[in-house]
């Protein structure tokens, strides 16, 4: 069995290189190619292919925020640990995540709703601009509709790529019928590491 012999610094460039041997000759939109192809990147699945929705111009509206350095709120720890801070920083920005606040736990406790969905309660007092990026609590995009709907709060963008079985799809849909600049996975496919690299594509492709 023969193996490539790489640096680590070489070994992303190969595997975007077979990323795009391949999609061969499809074509992607330009600004959506680089978050496109850096899912298929992270999670070695090429059905995000079909399954990643845009809102019309999210990629270079969502770009236009983090340049004017929004807030990125996640749901996992996970997440936040994967988004390229160092990157964010340079216009400003920061990574949030609430989910181990102890203010979080008893307010879901309190109020009989889940942590994720307490952690947008949260988010909606801080006052700066927001972009949520949620890969695996549905119940939080739930949530942020429903704040949405009742003036609470107004983002600036939703990642939305939570993972699973249980009202994944159905939370999902809120978000595709929302005014917001939104990046979503359709189906039941998602995760805290896809929330993340949809991230970093949009931050590094801003270089």
């Amino acid at each position: 069995m023969d193996f490539e012999v790489l640096l680590p610094e070489e070994i992303e460039k190969r595997s975007f290189e077979i990323i795009a041997e391949e999609l061969g000759e499809v074509e992607l939109e330009p600004l959506q190619e680089p978050v496109i192809k850096r899912v298929i990147h992270t999670t070695a699945d090429f059905e995000y292919l079909h399954t990643l929705r845009f809102s019309e111009n999210a990629v270079p509206k969502l770009q236009e925020a983090l340049r004017k350095g929004a807030c990125i709120v996640t749901d996992t720890r996970m997440a936040k640990a994967g988004i390229s801070e160092k990157t964010l920083q340079r216009y400003g920005g920061r990574v949030c995540c609430f989910m181990g606040d102890e203010d979080v736990a008893q307010a879901a406790a309190a109020n009989g709703i889940t942590r994720a969905a307490a952690a947008m309660d949260k988010a909606s007092k801080l006052q700066e601009d927001l972009i949520f990026a949620v890969g695996n609590a549905p119940t939080a995009l739930v949530r942020l509709h429903e704040l949405m709907q009742q003036g609470k709060i107004r983002p600036v963008g939703i990642i939305g790529v939570p993972v699973g079985f249980v009202n994944v799809v159905q939370a999902k849909e809120l978000i595709l019928k929302s005014d917001i600049p939104y990046i979503v996975a359709q189906g039941r496919k998602g995760g805290s590491n896809v929330a993340a690299a949809v991230c970093n594509a949009l931050l590094y492709s801003m270089r």
